[in-house]
């Protein structure tokens, strides 16, 4: 073992312990798969990274930084909260993989040094991981990512009957449903309100005995007139600055409510879920479900508040963005 540089960060919110947390190795070299797995497994969070210099192939290609990404049950090819974190560590750590530059500033934005500040303006960033190389771009106080391409499908009959039994749900409660894969699988379920969402009670061993990662989202209803005024303005500063006050306060803004349950992994229920968000939004936008920008709440039943900000481009591209903030800074024997 060796002393490391470690973070455990909390993503999707502004203000600590909202969100979901996020443990970071900010030195992964010369670790194996099995230590990696191990200490995650240790950590008992729903993620954990590790930083390590981009591949040859992934350095040609632009890539800053590669990290590899652990549940208690395994490696993700990908993942939306540990994308953000792992970047916003980097980031503090004045982008170097091993440790922190004396005097840096811990803002995402901010720099106190002459080193730290050399290419402070720059806006954008590509991470490797194991299913390719992901954009990622400040947005606002807080970061975002290019949700990456997305494949789905319509689920069997029999599956889509046995995971609506395991949730309590019934057929009428299900308005539209999809397997979703971008990285992660997911079977995305869209359900008629936000109260059905947070009033689910699933058991989670079927749905570990299923094998089956679920998500459930529910659109608000219609706004008034002075709810779509305020939408018109959202979207106007959606790429823009953001407020950093604390998750929770803006509940006018929210229109989409989110849980996820990932029991297949070792995790009952996610926090807050950036790969998930990333492909149901997608699916959402594309089949009218959805605004181009919106506001999706999750972690409610958890007694958290993380907010995910949801835009799509110009280009048709989905970005997925969040805040994030430090919650532990120190160094780890692994």
């Amino acid at each position: 073992m060796r002393t490391r540089p470690f973070k455990q960060v909390d993503v999707f919110t502004a203000a600590p312990y909202l969100g979901n947390p996020l443990a970071v190795v900010l030195d992964g070299t010369d670790l194996s798969d099995q230590e990696m797995q191990a200490f995650a497994r240790w950590t008992n969070l729903s993620e954990t990274t590790f930083l390590l210099p981009p591949s040859d192939a992934g350095a040609a290609a632009g890539a800053d930084y590669c990290v590899r990404i652990f549940t208690p049950g395994g490696e993700l090819p990908f993942a939306g909260h540990p994308t953000l974190g792992t970047c916003h560590a980097w980031l503090q750590a004045g982008r170097k993989i091993g440790g922190e530059i004396p005097g840096q500033d811990n803002s995402v934005s901010g720099a106190t040094n002459s080193t730290a500040k050399r290419g402070s303006d720059r806006q954008s960033f590509v991470q490797e991981c194991k299913v390719g190389l992901i954009r990622i771009r400040r947005q606002g106080t807080g970061l975002a990512f290019a949700a990456p391409p997305l494949q789905r499908s319509n689920p069997g009959p029999a599956l889509l009957a046995k995971v609506a039994a395991a949730l309590g749900l019934k057929a009428s409660q299900i308005v539209a449903a999809q397997l979703l894969d971008n990285g992660p699988q997911w079977l995305g379920l869209l359900l008629d309100s936000p109260q059905t969402v947070l009033q689910l009670v699933p058991n989670h061993l079927e749905l570990k005995n299923l094998g089956q990662k679920v998500g459930v989202a529910s659109v608000q209803a219609a706004a008034p007139a002075a709810a779509l005024i305020a939408r018109s303005n959202r979207e106007a500063r959606a790429f823009g600055p953001r407020s950093s006050e604390p998750a929770g306060i803006a509940e006018s803004e929210v229109e989409v409510e989110v849980r996820a349950f990932a029991a297949p992994i070792g995790v009952n229920e996610d926090p807050v879920t950036g790969s998930f968000n990333a492909s149901l939004a997608q699916w959402l936008i594309a089949d009218g479900f959805a605004p181009r920008t919106y506001v999706a709440a999750q972690g409610s039943c958890l007694g958290r508040a993380g907010r995910v900000h949801i835009a799509q481009d110009d280009a048709g591209q989905v970005w997925v963005g969040g805040d994030c903030v430090t919650c532990i800074d120190g160094q780890v024997a692994l």
